[in-house]
């Protein structure tokens, strides 16, 4: 499963090899309670099909009629707001107050989309660079910690997998995290020794390691954007996993287990070297409860609290305790 943004840059990329006229929108600033973040992409064909979103859709329906008449950018990048007025905001359906800023480029074959895209799925993350004034780009390497900037003459975005996921398991609910994980831009790594488990494991973009659990985390070096989950029930496999991702940076731990598990797990855990500090990490029982039963709606909860977590938002009505039963697990 692709994220949004492939999607837009592969349509994209699609249509101009077919000879089609495309422009490309890309938020560059916010104010108020703008609907879409910074970053946001969407692309409008010539006639008129669109892909992507930067709004509710009313921003969208103002571009496709410009991008149709051929009035909306012509041959060098521009910038476009919506939104500056109350009678703007209500007119283009922004909430009250919001207001976007757009990078609006029209795209050729010499827009770099092609090579973009192959970087991105070697798991390169690429920060592109638009110059304002010539409409050339620029492709180079990007840390996780790069962010969209914008100085009037260069637009910078990043693209690629900010943001790393390791799976310990390969079972069913793997495949359904896994999956959904690369919808939301994680780089999705498998890690599972047990033959009977590795052998039927086949998810495209996903890298399955065969090592075992604790020598894969180290391996991986673990930082502030990647998140660790474990879904085996093997405290042998899980455990080896935990006691070294709960010492690394890693932005969020999970374990999967019941109330009684997971307290039986960090009573475990704290027979070893680590601190209190670094038990209280684990997410145990792992995901939010939502009254998730089947392992589609487990993955859902999992990668709620992990969304939750990576903005930095709290979720009280919601969330689980910390030591409640992880919803539809109760081994």
């Amino acid at each position: 499963m692709d994220s949004v943004d492939l999607q837009v840059l592969r349509s994209a990329a699609d249509w101009v090899k077919a000879g089609r006229r495309v422009v490309m929108a890309t938020v560059i600033r916010t104010w108020g309670s703008a609907p879409r973040p910074i970053g946001a992409l969407t692309a409008i064909r010539d006639d008129g099909h669109v892909v992507g979103s930067v709004s509710g859709g009313c921003i969208e329906d103002d571009m496709i009629l410009q991008v149709r008449s051929g009035e909306l950018v012509k041959d060098k990048p521009a910038t476009t707001k919506y939104g500056v007025s109350a009678e703007e905001a209500k007119r283009f359906g922004l909430p009250c107050g919001g207001t976007l800023e757009l990078v609006l480029e029209p795209l050729t074959r010499d827009s770099g989309l092609d090579e973009l895209l192959a970087r991105v799925e070697r798991h390169e993350l690429v920060a592109r660079r638009l110059d304002m004034k010539t409409g050339r780009v620029m492709l180079a390497p990007a840390k996780s910690t790069d962010l969209l900037a914008f100085d009037g003459a260069t637009l910078t975005t990043v693209h690629g997998p900010r943001w790393r996921l390791l799976i310990i398991g390969a079972g069913q609910l793997s495949t359904f995290l896994a999956q959904m994980a690369q919808g939301l831009d994680y780089q999705v790594t498998i890690c599972d020794p047990r033959e009977e488990y590795a052998e039927g494991w086949d998810i495209k973009g996903v890298e399955l390691k065969r090592g075992m659990p604790d020598d894969v985390v180290i391996e991986m070096s673990l930082d502030g954007h990647s998140a660790v989950v474990t879904l085996t029930h093997d405290p042998k496999l899980d455990d080896m996993a935990l006691l070294e991702a709960l010492k690394s940076p890693a932005f969020y731990v999970g374990a999967i287990g019941s109330r009684k598990n997971n307290e039986a797990r960090r009573q475990r855990l704290a027979g070893f070297d680590l601190s209190q500090a670094e038990i209280a990490r684990l997410h145990g029982p792992v995901g939010l409860k939502i009254g998730s039963k089947t392992p589609p709606e487990i993955a859902v909860a999992i990668l709620a609290e992990m969304t939750a977590i990576r903005n930095g938002v709290r979720v009280p009505g919601f969330a689980e305790p910390e030591k409640a039963v992880v919803a539809g697990c109760t081994t």
